[in-house]
C-alpha cells in the first residue's frame, strides 16, 4: 500500500493520539472516510467529537481507530510536513526570481519554488494565484482560508504577463476581486523592478489594490533582490540611493492619504528602501500591526522600539572587560550601529561591528540574511581580527537548525577562526543578544 497521506513527526505524551496507539511513522490515510491531503483538512476534521480514523502503521499493519472527544479538542500530533500530498511548485518564469540567480552545487531545498496557496495561508508564504484552479479558489472561499499572502507585483494585465513569463498571469486582478466579494482578507507585495514596474505603472497598482480595502489589508513594496549569477537571465538593475529617497517621498502623501480614508497606513515601503536613501525610519505607528514582517518591513523599527526597553538594564561597567566582534550584512551594519555606539559606553565592553561582503552570491546582495558561513570566515581572516566572542544574528542560518546557506555551521567557524560563536536570535528581542553580551546566559550556536 503507498503511504499517501499525513506523516506523523510527533506525538504528544498523554495526549488523545497517545493513548490510541499512534506512533511517529504512522500515516493517517483518511478522518471519517475523507481524505486527508494538508493541515488544513487534518485541522478541519479532527474537530469532531466522533473520529474514524484509517492509519497506515509504520509496521504497514492497517488499523481503524475510533475516538471520543470534545469538540475541538486536539488530537497531540506534528507532522512531517504541512501539506502532505507534495508542494504546488511555482508554473511562473519570473524576470527577478531569486531561486535562478543562485549558484549551482547548494543543497536541493534551496531550489524549490513553491507556489501553494495552502501554505500562504498556513505559513504566510506569498503565491501568485497563477496556477490556482477553480476547485481551489472555491475552497478558499468555502473553508475561508483567510488571509492569504499573494504577489502581485503590477497589475497591468500585459507587464505582469511579462514580468512573471506566464499567460495566466493577466487575471490578477479579476481573481483578487473574487477573493475580495468572498471577504478574504489578504497581504501583497511588489518587487520593485526599476524602469519596469514603477513610475505610473506602480501608482495603477496601488491604485488598483488599495481600492480593495478592507479585503487588501496591506501592500508592501520591496526592492529587486539581484546576486552576481545572472548569466543568460532578463537584464535588470537595482534601486539607487536617489530613487529610493523619490519612491519614499512619492509614497508619502499616499500613505498620509491612505490613513484618513482607512485608519492605516496600508502601503509600506521595505527597511532596505529607507537604510539606502538614508532616511530615518518611521516611528511604529506607522507600521500599524506591523503585518509585513517577513518581508522587512518595520523590523528596524521593532528592534529600536525594543532596545529603547531593554537599555534600562544594561550595566554602566563590566568585569572582566570583554570584546565582542558582531558580524553583519551591508544594510544590517546601518541599522544596528546606533545601538552599538550606545552599547559601547558601557565600561569594559567593546563591541566591534564586522560588515561582511557577499562574495557567495555576489552582484548587489547587502542583506543580512544571505551572509554565509564562507563569506564570514573570508572577511574575518582578511581583516585579521580578534576577540573573545564572535556573534552571529540566526538570520544568517535556517529556522529549523544552526546550518548556513553554504552547509556550513557555527561550529565548523569556531574551528576554523579560534574564536567562540553564539548564534542569536533578534527576532523577538533583543533579550537574547544582551543576555550574551553581559555574559548573563551563553547562548551557543
Amino acid at each position: 500500500m503507498q503511504k499517501q497521506g499525513a506523516l506523523i513527526n510527533y506525538v504528544e505524551p498523554d495526549s488523545i493520539a497517545a493513548e490510541a496507539g499512534l506512533e511517529k511513522g504512522d500515516v493517517i490515510r483518511s478522518v471519517n472516510g475523507n481524505p486527508v491531503t494538508d493541515l488544513i483538512d487534518y485541522k478541519f476534521l479532527t474537530t469532531d467529537e466522533f473520529l474514524e480514523i484509517e492509519v497506515l502503521k509504520k509496521s504497514g499493519e492497517e488499523w481503524i481507530i475510533e475516538i471520543d472527544k470534545e469538540f475541538d479538542e486536539d488530537l497531540g500530533l506534528g507532522f512531517e510536513t504541512a501539506t502532505f500530498d507534495g508542494i504546488t511548485s511555482c508554473q511562473n518564469r519570473c524576470v527577478f526570481c531569486f531561486v535562478d540567480q543562485m549558484p549551482a552545487g547548494m543543497r536541493k531545498s534551496l531550489y524549490i519554488k513553491d507556489d501553494d496557496y495552502r501554505l500562504s495561508f498556513l505559513q504566510g508564504n506569498f503565491v501568485t494565484l497563477t496556477n490556482l484552479t477553480a476547485e481551489a479558489m472555491q475552497r478558499i472561499i468555502n473553508m475561508r482560508l483567510s488571509p492569504l499572502y499573494i504577489s502581485v507585483h503590477t497589475t497591468n494585465p500585459d507587464l505582469r504577463v511579462k514580468m512573471l513569463r506566464n499567460k495566466k498571469a493577466a487575471r490578477v486582478m479579476e481573481q483578487l476581486q473574487q477573493l475580495a466579494d468572498a471577504g478574504i482578507e489578504m497581504h501583497t507585495q511588489i518587487v520593485l523592478c526599476p524602469g519596469i514596474n514603477d513610475g505610473a505603472e506602480l501608482d495603477r497598482t496601488l491604485d488598483d489594490l488599495t481600492g480593495l480595502w478592507p479585503a487588501v489589508q496591506s501592500v508592501a513594496i520591496v526592492p529587486v533582490g539581484l546576486t552576481g549569477h545572472r548569466a543568460g537571465l532578463t537584464e535588470l538593475r537595482t534601486v539607487t540611493p536617489e530613487e529610493a529617497r523619490d519612491l519614499i517621498n512619492r509614497i508619502n502623501s499616499r500613505q498620509q492619504e491612505l490613513r484618513r480614508k482607512t485608519g492605516k497606513t496600508m502601503v509600506y515601503l521595505s527597511d532596505e528602501f529607507y537604510l539606502k536613501a538614508e532616511i530615518p525610519i518611521p516611528p511604529s505607528e506607522h507600521y500599524d500591526d506591523f503585518a509585513q514582517l517577513e518581508n522587512g518591513v518595520g523590523m528596524v523599527r521593532l528592534l529600536y522600539e525594543d532596545f529603547a526597553i531593554a537599555r534600562k538594564n544594561i550595566p554602566d561597567i563590566i568585569n572582566p572587560p570583554r570584546k565582542v566582534i558582531l558580524a553583519t550584512g551591508v544594510l544590517g551594519e546601518q541599522a544596528i550601529k546606533p545601538i552599538i555606539e550606545e552599547l559601547n559606553e558601557v565600561k569594559g565592553l567593546r563591541i566591534d561591528i564586522f560588515t561582511v561582503q557577499n562574495r557567495f552570491f555576489g552582484g548587489a546582495v547587502t542583506v543580512t540574511g544571505l551572509v554565509t558561513g564562507s563569506d564570514i570566515i573570508h572577511a574575518f581572516r582578511e581583516r585579521d581580527l580578534s576577540g573573545d566572542l564572535l556573534v552571529i544574528p540566526s538570520v544568517m542560518c535556517k529556522k529549523t537548525e544552526a546550518v548556513f546557506l553554504d552547509d556550513l555551521t557555527p561550529q565548523d567557524l569556531e574551528r576554523r577562526l579560534g574564536i567562540k560563536v553564539s548564534l542569536i536570535d533578534i527576532s523577538n528581542g533583543l533579550d537574547g543578544f544582551l543576555d550574551v553580551l553581559f555574559n548573563r546566559r551563553e547562548r551557543d550556536g
